[in-house]
């Protein structure tokens, strides 16, 4: 009785991260559902809506960025900073994920990578990594050292810590290419 309890006890970290990653995967169909009928709310109750669409083609990386990086919306998926302007757009686009779902990927990333975003005007956006790093939210302001459109990737560091929400951000700096 007791050897069945402790393993019962020893799979529940297991069954919660898959069903967060399962809930992740799920929502990112429905958000593609949603940003196809301009981007509505994906579901009833959701409290955010898409408004872009980030694909790494070297990585693999594909998902839908929803409008805000809230706790509840980074549930989801990735979420634009709010104040951040619109991709492609004079200014700073900085857009913040999950370090073990949607951008688990970025573990990966290397200068040179291309980014592509497409906007809420359905417009694509191509984006050419210029810096790579690691900055300390106690201390770092993650802020681009020019005025020109700039997109910033965002995610807790390191990718494979044991516990969420340290201090730490691993942070993707790219410059638009024109067209």
């Amino acid at each position: 009785m007791i050897f069945s309890a402790l393993a019962i006890f020893s799979l529940l970290p297991a069954l919660d991260a898959t069903y967060m990653l399962a809930k992740a995967k799920l929502a990112q169909v429905l958000i593609e559902r949603s940003w196809g009928q301009s981007g509505k709310q994906p579901w009833p109750w959701a409290d955010t809506s898409p408004v872009a669409r980030l694909t790494i083609p070297r990585l693999a990386l594909d998902a839908f960025v929803l409008d805000g990086a809230t706790g509840s919306s980074l549930a989801f998926g990735p979420g634009l900073v709010n104040g951040s302007s619109d991709p492609g757009a004079a200014g700073v686009s900085m857009i913040a994920a999950h370090r073990d779902t949607h951008f688990k990927a970025l573990e990966g990333i290397q200068n040179k990578d291309i980014i592509n975003i497409q906007g809420s005007d359905r417009q694509w956006h191509r984006y050419r990594v210029v810096s790579i790093g690691i900055a300390d939210s106690r201390v770092d302001s993650i802020q681009p050292q020019d005025d020109q459109s700039r997109l910033i990737l965002t995610t807790c560091y390191p990718f494979d810590a044991l516990t969420a929400g340290g201090p730490l951000r691993f942070v993707v700096e790219a410059e638009l290419l024109k067209s």
